[in-house]
């Protein structure tokens, strides 16, 4: 199968590789998609993603699509309006994606460091109205979320289970998705032999263990 891989903020298509050769040593063909959310606007990031997506519909083959953090928010943007004529990835797998405001974003959006590594799009990652305008249950989705974080989160997460960076809680599947939780971080979830497990299943047909 043909699989999209899209980076999450804060990082790059490196944090994507080691992932991409396990999906490559199984047999699938593998594309990275970057971006600098700094420099960007999320406009420009979406249209890039959203021309790769028709670009991999195009070959005729099956193709899914696998985002981390706002890597899986901009590809269920790129998903609004989709063509009917055009087919849609068998399969959308969101690792540690959020589908609401993470509590990290409204509390930490005004600052400046914030604003300039993370840009427009860490902006919108505040703003409730952003979120309700994303698609829900375009394709058939499976959301990772990681309990491997701040065990002592009084303060960052009310004692909420987390990944670091985002509650499970924040991660809560929009219509149509199921959620998957393993104990991981969230900047290295992709790396976890568990999670990688899950996404050959998934990506398999399997039901997955």
């Amino acid at each position: 199968m043909y699989l999209l891989l899209v980076h999450g903020m804060g990082r790059t298509p490196v944090s994507m590789m080691p992932l991409a050769r396990a999906l490559r040593r199984a047999g699938h063909e593998t594309e990275l998609v970057g971006y600098i959310p700094g420099v960007e606007s999320f406009a420009r990031i979406r249209s890039r993603v959203r021309q790769r997506l028709q670009q991999a519909a195009a070959t005729g083959q099956p193709y899914a699509a696998i985002g981390h953090s706002l890597g899986g928010i901009l590809l269920r943007a790129a998903l609004a309006g989709w063509p009917d004529d055009t087919p849609r990835p068998q399969r959308l797998i969101l690792l540690g994606t959020p589908s609401r405001p993470p509590r990290l974003a409204r509390r930490f959006h005004r600052l400046i460091p914030y604003r300039w590594i993370n840009g427009q799009s860490g902006q919108l990652l505040a703003r409730s109205t952003f979120f309700s305008v994303l698609p829900a249950d375009v394709v058939p989705c499976t959301i990772v979320a990681g309990t491997r974080g701040w065990q002592r989160a009084g303060v960052l997460f009310d004692g909420a289970p987390n990944d670091g960076i985002v509650a499970v809680e924040e991660v809560d599947p929009h219509s149509g998705a199921e959620l998957r939780t393993f104990p991981v971080t969230h900047t290295f979830m992709m790396n976890d032999r568990r999670v990688r497990e899950l996404l050959l299943q998934l990506l398999a047909g399997e039901e997955p263990r």
